[in-house]
């Protein structure tokens, strides 16, 4: 039998007394030098495990020649541990496990925080896709196994360089269940530059979702005139990627041609981050921000505050309902049409101002050539731009290119 041992950092302290003795009568006992360091006097032969599978497969040629065997692991072995890896080289009934508290668990109770519903993520020796999507995805709890590539900087780095809507704080545990453990609190902008300080090896992450904060005085007066950056705007808790990126709105904004004292009509305004930049950059113009969900539209009137914007107009309706009912704009933006694209582009065509602009913003091929027809059917004139854009994305020492995806801009207008 080999009995699999969890243990702490305080050794053969944090195991019960039982276990104690199963140790103690082993006549092998397989572990890493710090693990075997915690009993320094015990007299069965011992074996330093430094390639897992290398020493399994070695474990798998002597284990007949030792009645008991004692593999000691840390905290729970069936936990992003060595039980995996043990699993899949010996069969069931020659395994015993034994776990002991892991250092997420300890974590989140020092943050007395429930962790039942965590995402938890191994950066060990691995790629963070997983970690990128989970921030994409706002997940509000997320811990993290470190290693030295994959650190608490590198996290913070990475989420920074991810510029997405939610806000975190990040919580770093060093040596947890130890004498000496630590706990504390960073925002991300802080961890980035703590270059100075050295965590210690054995240490995990715990990022924790914020609720909203209000914009500080100073962080309005320092927005840019155009361009904001997409964290400052409230987004959907279980989407907050489900907004018009920063760079595509840029492109938006100059392919509208915007003047002052215009009407400017923002259908499927999600959570009006467009609305919002025209809005800004034409005060004397009024935005009708047409969104279908009570949900949009009350992010669109909290972000319109948060921005100190009194010239937005939200309107809940379906597109093409209430639209003939408005002002006559004299610039349109489509950017969403809930599968109605070409009966909201009957009422632009007859509401639209004489030199106005349509501008369309498209995600699928077949939605583009719905459009694409309608312009022929109806003899407009348009030009089209393919969008693709991809943001650098810290990854530990590294940087690579992250896609945005893809989008076509139609911007259509009357023949001259």
């Amino acid at each position: 039998m080999i009995q699999v041992v969890g243990i702490g950092l305080n050794g053969r302290e944090s195991l019960p007394k039982k276990i104690q003795t199963i140790v103690d009568n082993a006549n092998l006992l397989v572990g890493s030098d710090r693990h075997l360091s915690y009993f320094p006097e015990h007299l069965g032969d011992k074996v330093i495990m430094s390639n897992f599978y290398n020493d399994i497969k070695t474990l798998q040629q002597i284990k007949d020649y030792h009645q008991s065997i004692v593999i000691l692991v840390s905290g729970d072995p069936l936990f992003f541990g060595l039980g995996r890896l043990l699993l899949e080289q010996f069969d069931l009934a020659e395994l015993e496990f034994h776990p002991h508290v892991s250092s997420i668990q300890l974590g989140f109770n020092k943050v007395k925080i429930p962790w039942h519903d965590a995402t938890i993520i191994s950066g060990h020796g691995r790629h963070l896709d997983e970690l990128i999507s989970s921030l994409q995805q706002g997940k509000e709890k997320i811990a993290i196994l470190t290693d030295k590539k994959n650190n608490p900087q590198a996290i913070a780095n990475l989420f920074l360089s991810l510029n997405i809507a939610s806000n975190y704080d990040i919580w770093v545990g060093e040596n947890l269940g130890n004498n000496d453990e630590k706990i504390n609190c960073f925002t991300p902008q802080l961890l980035a530059n703590l270059t100075s300080y050295q965590f210690s090896e054995l240490n995990i992450v715990i990022l924790l979702r914020q609720n909203d904060i209000d914009l500080t005085e100073n962080e309005l007066n320092n927005l840019p005139l155009f361009g904001i950056e997409d964290h400052y705007f409230l987004s959907f808790k279980d989407r907050p990627g489900l907004m018009t990126k920063r760079e595509i709105r840029m492109i938006i904004l100059g392919e509208l041609g915007l003047k002052s004292q215009e009407i400017i009509w923002d259908i499927g305004a999600g959570t009006g981050s467009v609305s919002i930049e025209i809005a800004r950059l034409c005060p004397n113009s009024k935005v009708y921000a047409i969104e279908k969900t009570a949900m949009g539209i009350n992010l669109i009137n909290k972000n319109c505050q948060r921005f100190k914007v009194n010239n937005v107009i939200s309107i809940q309706t379906k597109a093409p309902e209430k639209l003939s009912k408005l002002p006559l704009p004299n610039r349109i933006f489509i950017g969403g049409s809930g599968g109605n694209l070409i009966k909201i582009l009957d009422i632009c065509q007859e509401k639209l101002a004489k030199d106005g602009i349509i501008l369309v913003a498209l995600a699928t091929l077949e939605n583009l050539v719905i459009c694409l027809n309608w312009i022929e059917k109806n003899s407009w004139s348009y030009q089209l731009l393919n969008v693709n854009i991809s943001r650098s994305l810290s990854i530990a020492n590294l940087t690579r290119l992250s896609p945005l995806n893809p989008v076509f801009l139609v911007k259509i207008f009357r023949k001259r």
